[in-house]
């Protein structure tokens, strides 16, 4: 490890509209105030994030570089270009984690190949909270991402995580849009077998967090609001 080079630190951020020094440890604050180089999402929202933490920071001295889905990857090596010149960068998510169900992935792989050291700072992870707080096998689990959004592939896939899980006694965790929760507990709900059971965490740690684990059967006639509310769902069968 070169250690002219800077340091690659992935932050994480809260959860939604959550007091930042509330559920992350002062090591997230120290870090911010000593870094000026930032590879974000959004760069909106990651000065607004980055002034929660410090309001006497400078928003001037800030450069931000932007990873999202529309970024070209060509584009990469030239936002790591301060850390082979010695400068500590920052990758911050939009929520929770850099690099989990997040684009900062490549950056990350990149940096490796780079010789960069990468250092991983604490933070919420709605993925690792919602299996904590599930009742279900966190010994072996799954994230599965998106499911698709054809009516058709949708069910096939519901049914085969659920046949996996079964087999595998592995719990199974996936994400929606969340203008379309709703529809997908429906979905699970009516698909599933009456005793698989589902956990729905939404809005994790907020104010507003709900967290359950019920049978399938359960969901069916008790169903919960979820539109538009960050939520992980997660199935299994015995």
């Amino acid at each position: 490890m070169d250690t002219e080079h800077g340091v690659l630190y992935l932050i994480p951020t809260t959860l939604g509209d959550t007091a930042p020094l509330e559920v992350l440890p002062i090591s997230v604050k120290k870090i911010i105030e000593q870094t000026n180089v930032y590879i974000v999402e959004n760069e909106k929202s990651a000065r607004r994030f980055i002034k929660k933490i410090n309001s006497g920071k400078s928003q001037s001295a800030l450069q931000m570089f932007r990873l999202n889905k529309f970024t070209n990857p060509i584009e990469l090596p030239d936002f790591l270009e301060p850390c082979l010149r010695g400068v500590n960068i920052g990758l911050l998510s939009e929520a929770g984690c850099p690099g989990v169900a997040d684009p900062g992935s490549d950056i990350v792989k990149l940096a490796h190949k780079k010789d960069i050291k990468v250092v991983p700072l604490v933070g919420p992870s709605s993925i690792l909270m919602a299996i904590m707080s599930s009742g279900l096998n966190g010994q072996n689990f799954a994230f599965n991402g998106y499911l698709p959004i054809d009516k058709d592939e949708r069910k096939k896939e519901i049914k085969r995580l659920e046949k996996l899980s079964f087999s595998n006694n592995q719990s199974q965790i996936f994400i929606e849009t969340p203008y379309r929760n709703n529809k997908l507990l429906e979905d699970l709900a009516s698909l599933l077998s009456d005793n698989t059971q589902i956990c729905v965490a939404a809005d994790i740690s907020l104010s507003t967090e709900f967290i359950k684990t019920e049978t399938a059967n359960y969901w069916k006639k008790n169903m919960v609001d979820l539109h538009k509310r960050p939520t992980i769902f997660i199935i299994h069968k015995v």
